[in-house]
């Protein structure tokens, strides 16, 4: 069966390594087992952008006595460890997690990764949109968009969905599949 990790990440800022939420949803055997959220002070507090506020909704009094990343990235690097992780724009996901992972000094883990958004293309081909909210419509899947648990949850549910069209049951399907899709942090 396949187990796998989405992952999202909302911003405070435009810089990479200004993580406010980190949301991970774990999957095994092809089921959700568990979701995962945390609302973390970014390098930059208490300043975030006012355009990413607008998209996410998160403030610097909501962060003010969180963590830091690399105060919740040991819990997080056990959900994730020896998993596929897949994000929906990952490239921007992966870019948040490499450079928090930077900032603080932390070894990079040898993850594969896969974007949700090639994974949709290959299953729904000729859809007007592949964003997370269009694909969640589609498969009438309500969330509360721009929140990072929320939106690796649907990521997980858009990409069992996924899956499952393509008729992929097993890591080693999906690694033949989207071999040429897959990444390395």
């Amino acid at each position: 069966m396949i187990d796998f990790c989405a992952i999202d990440f909302e911003t405070a800022t435009h810089e990479r390594n200004s993580a406010c939420e980190m949301g991970i949803c774990v999957v095994e055997n092809g089921v959700i087992v568990k979701t995962e959220n945390w609302l973390i002070k970014p390098p930059s507090y208490p300043y975030f952008h006012p355009r990413n506020i607008d998209i996410h909704g998160i403030t610097p009094r909501d962060v003010k006595d969180s963590p830091t990343f690399d105060e919740v990235w040991q819990e997080a690097e056990k959900l994730m460890y020896g998993n596929l992780m897949i994000a929906h724009n990952a490239v921007f996901d992966a870019g948040v997690l490499r450079s928090s992972l930077d900032h603080y000094g932390f070894f990079k883990p040898k993850l594969n990764y896969l974007c949700s958004i090639s994974l949709a293309k290959k299953s729904w081909k000729d859809l007007p949109k592949y964003g997370l909210k269009s694909l969640a419509e589609l498969h009438q899947i309500k969330f509360n968009h721009h929140r990072a648990g929320a939106d690796a949850e649907v990521c997980a549910k858009i990409s069992l969905l996924a899956f499952e069209r393509l008729m992929l049951t097993r890591n080693e399907d999906v690694n033949s599949v989207m071999k040429n899709n897959l990444k390395v942090l």
